[in-house]
Protein backbone atom coordinates (compact mmCIF):
# COMPACT_ATOMS: atom_id res chain seq x y z
CA UNK A 1 0.00 0.00 0.00
CA UNK A 2 1.33 3.82 -1.11
CA UNK A 3 1.14 6.52 1.69
CA UNK A 4 1.98 9.80 1.34
CA UNK A 5 3.53 11.27 4.29
CA UNK A 6 4.59 14.81 4.74
CA UNK A 7 8.28 15.43 5.13
CA UNK A 8 8.74 18.86 7.39
CA UNK A 9 11.23 20.95 6.77
CA UNK A 10 12.67 22.93 10.18
CA UNK A 11 15.62 25.71 10.58
CA UNK A 12 17.09 24.08 13.78
CA UNK A 13 13.85 24.15 15.85
CA UNK A 14 12.91 20.28 14.14
CA UNK A 15 12.74 18.80 17.91
CA UNK A 16 10.99 21.63 19.11
CA UNK A 17 8.14 21.55 16.89
CA UNK A 18 7.97 17.85 16.62
CA UNK A 19 7.42 17.20 20.68
CA UNK A 20 4.78 20.04 19.91
CA UNK A 21 3.02 17.88 17.70
CA UNK A 22 3.69 14.75 19.48
CA UNK A 23 1.86 16.46 22.81
CA UNK A 24 -0.84 18.35 20.61
CA UNK A 25 -1.80 15.80 17.99
CA UNK A 26 -1.62 13.06 20.76
CA UNK A 27 0.57 11.15 18.55
CA UNK A 28 3.82 9.01 19.57
CA UNK A 29 7.31 10.22 18.82
CA UNK A 30 9.10 6.99 17.47
CA UNK A 31 12.21 8.89 16.47
CA UNK A 32 14.10 11.92 17.01
CA UNK A 33 17.57 11.57 15.87
CA UNK A 34 20.64 14.30 15.73
CA UNK A 35 23.72 14.30 13.65
CA UNK A 36 25.09 13.70 17.04
CA UNK A 37 22.99 10.13 16.99
CA UNK A 38 23.63 9.33 13.62
CA UNK A 39 26.15 6.72 11.89
CA UNK A 40 27.35 9.69 10.02
CA UNK A 41 28.25 11.89 13.34
CA UNK A 42 32.06 11.88 12.48
CA UNK A 43 31.29 13.50 9.44
CA UNK A 44 28.81 16.11 10.78
CA UNK A 45 30.35 19.71 12.27
CA UNK A 46 30.05 19.93 15.94
CA UNK A 47 27.81 23.23 15.31
CA UNK A 48 24.75 21.41 13.61
CA UNK A 49 25.58 18.13 15.21
CA UNK A 50 22.31 18.93 17.55
CA UNK A 51 19.88 19.66 14.40
CA UNK A 52 17.47 16.86 13.48
CA UNK A 53 18.58 14.86 10.65
CA UNK A 54 15.43 12.75 10.95
CA UNK A 55 12.12 12.76 13.14
CA UNK A 56 8.81 10.65 12.97
CA UNK A 57 5.59 11.05 14.46
CA UNK A 58 2.52 8.36 14.51
CA UNK A 59 -0.70 9.74 14.66
CA UNK A 60 -3.47 8.00 16.16
CA UNK A 61 -5.06 6.11 13.32
CA UNK A 62 -1.79 5.55 11.83
CA UNK A 63 -1.21 8.81 9.29
CA UNK A 64 2.60 10.41 10.21
CA UNK A 65 4.18 12.80 9.88
CA UNK A 66 8.40 12.80 9.13
CA UNK A 67 10.91 15.96 9.70
CA UNK A 68 14.37 17.05 9.64
CA UNK A 69 16.36 20.58 10.49
CA UNK A 70 17.57 21.95 7.12
CA UNK A 71 20.95 21.11 6.33
CA UNK A 72 22.86 23.83 7.72
CA UNK A 73 24.84 24.82 4.21
CA UNK A 74 21.57 25.47 2.64
CA UNK A 75 19.53 28.36 2.42
CA UNK A 76 16.07 27.63 4.74
CA UNK A 77 13.09 28.85 2.77
CA UNK A 78 10.03 28.12 5.47
CA UNK A 79 7.83 25.52 4.78
CA UNK A 80 5.39 26.71 2.09
CA UNK A 81 2.91 25.62 -0.72
CA UNK A 82 1.21 22.99 1.47
CA UNK A 83 -1.34 22.62 4.41
CA UNK A 84 -1.79 19.27 6.27
CA UNK A 85 -5.17 19.10 6.85
CA UNK A 86 -6.57 17.04 9.96
CA UNK A 87 -9.83 15.23 10.31
CA UNK A 88 -12.06 14.43 13.45
CA UNK A 89 -14.77 12.88 14.72
CA UNK A 90 -16.23 15.24 16.81
CA UNK A 91 -16.57 19.00 16.59
CA UNK A 92 -14.74 19.45 20.25
CA UNK A 93 -11.91 17.72 19.50
CA UNK A 94 -11.64 19.65 16.37
CA UNK A 95 -12.12 22.86 18.07
CA UNK A 96 -9.28 21.68 21.22
CA UNK A 97 -6.77 20.88 18.14
CA UNK A 98 -7.31 24.25 16.25
CA UNK A 99 -6.75 26.11 19.19
CA UNK A 100 -3.84 23.94 20.29
CA UNK A 101 -2.05 24.95 17.35
CA UNK A 102 -3.02 28.50 16.91
CA UNK A 103 -1.04 29.47 20.03
CA UNK A 104 1.31 31.52 19.46
CA UNK A 105 0.29 31.33 15.49
CA UNK A 106 -2.05 33.14 12.98
CA UNK A 107 -5.29 31.59 12.50
CA UNK A 108 -5.74 32.12 8.53
CA UNK A 109 -9.93 30.93 8.91
CA UNK A 110 -11.58 30.94 12.14
CA UNK A 111 -13.52 27.58 12.88
CA UNK A 112 -16.93 27.62 11.18
CA UNK A 113 -19.53 25.31 9.39
CA UNK A 114 -18.92 24.49 5.61
CA UNK A 115 -20.22 22.23 3.04
CA UNK A 116 -17.71 19.38 3.55
CA UNK A 117 -17.35 19.68 7.23
CA UNK A 118 -19.64 20.73 10.43
CA UNK A 119 -16.49 23.05 11.78
CA UNK A 120 -13.52 23.92 9.99
CA UNK A 121 -10.60 26.33 10.46
CA UNK A 122 -6.95 27.02 8.81
CA UNK A 123 -4.24 28.76 11.06
CA UNK A 124 -0.28 29.03 10.43
CA UNK A 125 1.64 27.72 13.42
CA UNK A 126 4.26 29.36 15.47
CA UNK A 127 6.90 27.07 13.41
CA UNK A 128 4.99 28.06 9.51
CA UNK A 129 3.12 25.13 9.23
CA UNK A 130 -0.11 25.59 7.47
CA UNK A 131 -2.80 23.55 8.79
CA UNK A 132 -6.74 22.99 8.06
CA UNK A 133 -8.62 21.22 10.44
CA UNK A 134 -11.97 19.85 10.10
CA UNK A 135 -14.34 18.40 12.39
CA UNK A 136 -17.56 16.10 11.58
CA UNK A 137 -16.93 15.16 7.75
CA UNK A 138 -20.16 16.17 5.79
CA UNK A 139 -20.69 13.97 2.70
CA UNK A 140 -20.93 16.02 -0.30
Amino acid sequence: MTQAIPYLAFNGNCAEAMRFYETTLKGKLEVLMSGADSPMAGQIPKEFAHRILHARLVLPGGGMLYAGDCPAHMPYEGIKGVSITLDYATEDEAEQVFNALASGGQITMPMQPAFWAKRWGMLIDRFGLAWIVNGVQIPV
